[in-house]
């Protein structure tokens, strides 16, 4: 299960413990993350009210950044590499956020392929690439492989059910 992202809370709601200069926040509710929040050496100072009002404080924070994000998907265009291999990290990351690729079958002992640009990726391969947007959601539309640059309209059904 997915858990849900820490929420502001009251103190019947969350144990407070402190390890070094961090403040771990456990929420009585096993659905919600546990937070990690490094406060410093003044942690020893604050007591778990105050401890509890920073965490409040920064959830809230991030509420407020989340409700003004606007997300542009970036698209590299067509002929321009989609994706770049990090040699250091021994990975390839996508250099915009969206990406075009055709789906191939390796056959039962190697999986499926992924080709984009010209590169061939294994299904581990892959999955380290989406890593890098890990904690985002992914929405898949599948296409006809000549129509991977078009934006095909989007009906939303359950397709057992009859129009």
């Amino acid at each position: 299960m997915r858990l849900k992202k820490p929420i502001v809370a009251s103190p019947d709601q969350v144990k407070i413990k402190r390890e070094g200069e961090y403040a771990i926040i456990e929420y009585a509710d096993r659905s919600i993350m546990t937070a990690q929040i490094k406060i410093g050496p003044e942690i020893s100072e604050m007591s778990d009210e105050e401890i509890l009002e920073f965490h409040n404080r920064l959830v809230e924070i991030r509420e407020e950044m989340v409700a003004e994000y606007e997300h542009i998907a970036v698209e590299i265009p067509e002929g321009r590499p989609q994706i770049k291999c990090h040699t250091l990290a021994d990975q390839w990351t996508p250099r915009g956020s969206v990406l075009r690729c055709v789906i191939g079958d390796g056959g039962f002992e190697e999986g499926p392929i992924f080709y984009i640009d010209d590169e061939e990726l294994d299904l581990w391969q892959f999955g380290r690439l989406l890593s890098t947007y890990a904690g985002w959601g992914m929405r898949i539309v599948f296409v006809p492989d000549d129509r991977l640059t078009e934006q095909p309209p989007i009906e939303v059904r359950d397709p057992d059910d009859s129009n």
